[in-house]
């Protein structure tokens, strides 16, 4: 709980910061929402015009899209700088992070906090849409609303703990923006999308090596199509958890090698 109030006392001063500049803070909330709803709109046309894609309807494929995004958005809103650790490494600001009496990744976390309002809000509208529309067909039910919330809060732990194990490989290979690119960046728009659609190595690839696919996919076969059993939720929930253990342990074993830049 001491950790937690330490969280809160540092978030409330990175907001008060990024407020100070309360046009860049709204515009970069617009931008980054509108983006999104383009992203979806291009989705929405091709099942418009096509029906389905590889038997997905376009309200199946919204809420893949819609869970991933508000996982996203969690994960991006309580850990943003996780992303950008490289910045960090290469200018010599971890030094300061180092100074605080918080663990280290606790302070990174705090750093320019912003709730993503946009993110949020075309999630929400998207995943009401889509599952507001399986409703009405019978498809599912209202008992998939706590499932999803659930699926949600770990899709937004596991996407936590891919970037924080690939903020961690900065501590050897100082450079991770390309690695990102790989395993946050393409490997969470390819799960944006129904995986039957890739060939079997990518799926494969999406499941085991680089496990986005739990963070919606694989927990949506049983909550939209009721497939396999609810043990897919089970384990989709004990796969971040796992992810994220092995996460932190990698952080401590990177930091403990850090070499300041002596900038």
């Amino acid at each position: 709980m001491k950790w937690i109030h330490m969280y809160a006392l540092l978030v409330r001063a990175s907001i008060r910061s990024r407020m100070q500049y309360k046009f860049n803070f709204w515009f970069s909330s617009i931008m980054a929402a509108i983006i999104n709803v383009v992203e979806f709109l291009m989705l929405a046309v091709i099942l418009l015009k096509f029906g389905h894609i590889k038997g997905w309807s376009l309200a199946e494929a919204g809420y893949l899209y819609a869970v991933l995004s508000l996982s996203k958005a969690l994960y991006r809103m309580f850990a943003s700088d996780v992303h950008h650790l490289e910045k960090y490494l290469v200018t010599g600001s971890l030094d300061s992070l180092l100074l605080r009496p918080v663990p280290v990744l606790l302070a990174l976390m705090s750093q320019n906090f912003s709730i993503k309002f946009g993110e949020l809000i075309q999630g929400i509208a998207i995943l009401a849409f889509s599952m507001g529309t399986m409703m009405q067909t019978g498809q599912i039910t209202w008992t998939a609303l706590p499932l999803t919330v659930i699926v949600i809060l770990s899709g937004s732990v596991l996407l936590f703990a891919i970037g924080l194990l690939t903020a961690t490989a900065g501590f050897w290979i100082t450079r991770i923006e390309e690695l990102q690119n790989i395993t946050e960046d393409a490997a969470r728009t390819a799960a944006q999308y129904p995986m039957s659609i890739y060939p079997k190595w990518l799926q494969g690839l999406l499941i085991s090596v680089i496990p986005v696919g739990f963070a919606n996919y694989m927990p949506s076969l049983y909550i939209l199509r009721h497939e396999a059993g609810i043990w897919l939720v089970g384990l989709s929930i004990l796969v971040a958890l796992a992810l994220f253990t092995i996460a932190l342990r990698a952080w401590k074993i990177g930091l403990a090698r850090y070499q300041s830049t002596g900038s």
